[in-house]
């Protein structure tokens, strides 16, 4: 049995599982792990550094020089790599159209998982991600799966890069990509995008942030007086 506390938050893109994961976080004084951001920064590297991803040497090499480091500031995950900011740069449409190939990858997942790992042995801690609750941290004690429509899902993410100035994104584009994630996500060999047997389901369709928070803490409450 885990002595610290770990809740996974697993699903679809742009469900906002990290919306969840950080004021879930706040509220219990967690610490959050964006799992998400790494496999952007990777894909990142991979296409600043013209990596191809199905060369194994090729990805053996750049995974030796990747480092990537956490740095929270009001429970937001603000991700460097080597040294680097580049918490904007990864949620740009260019690593989000290569990420799910680059995440697909064995070598990749396993340095992440690695990684992942380590960061949640003595800490109690809320993490996102696809295979949180089923690779990553098979023995949470908390489990979500969030979904939501489609539909929903690419408005939600085209008014984010609206906001964050991409104008030249249309909100088709965004749904086509989404749906090309889920895809990829969900048929790839390498710890697919699965709910867990033991995973809640958190559909928020139709409710808002607040009350998917307020549904996330009474299913975590009753572990918090066991560690």
């Amino acid at each position: 049995m885990r002595k610290n506390l770990v809740v996974a938050i697993d699903g679809y893109s742009s469900c906002g599982k990290s919306t969840l994961a950080k004021a879930l976080a706040k509220k219990l004084d967690f610490i959050y792990i964006d799992s998400g951001a790494m496999y952007r920064a990777v894909t990142l590297f991979f296409i600043r550094n013209k990596v191809d991803v199905n060369n194994e040497e090729a990805v053996k090499d750049a995974l030796q020089h990747i480092e990537l480091n956490f740095h929270a500031r009001d429970y937001e995950s603000h991700i460097t790599l080597n040294g680097e900011e580049v918490s904007e740069e990864i949620r740009q449409m260019p690593v989000s159209e290569n990420v799910s190939e680059v995440s697909a990858n064995k070598l990749v997942r396993h340095d992440m998982v690695k990684q992942q790992q380590r960061m949640g042995k003595s800490k109690n801690i809320v993490m996102d991600g696809r295979d949180i609750g089923t690779a990553v941290f098979e023995d949470a004690q908390v489990k979500f799966f969030m979904t939501a429509d489609p539909k929903i899902r690419a408005e939600r993410r085209y008014k984010e890069l609206m906001a964050k100035g991409d104008t030249t994104i249309t909100l088709e584009e965004v749904f086509e990509n989404l749906a090309h994630r889920d895809y990829a996500d969900t048929t790839r060999a390498e710890s697919p995008l699965v709910r867990a047997e033991d995973a809640i389901i958190l559909d928020n369709t139709d409710i808002t942030q607040e009350e998917q928070l307020d549904f996330a803490l009474e299913k975590v409450k009753p572990f918090l007086e066991k560690i």
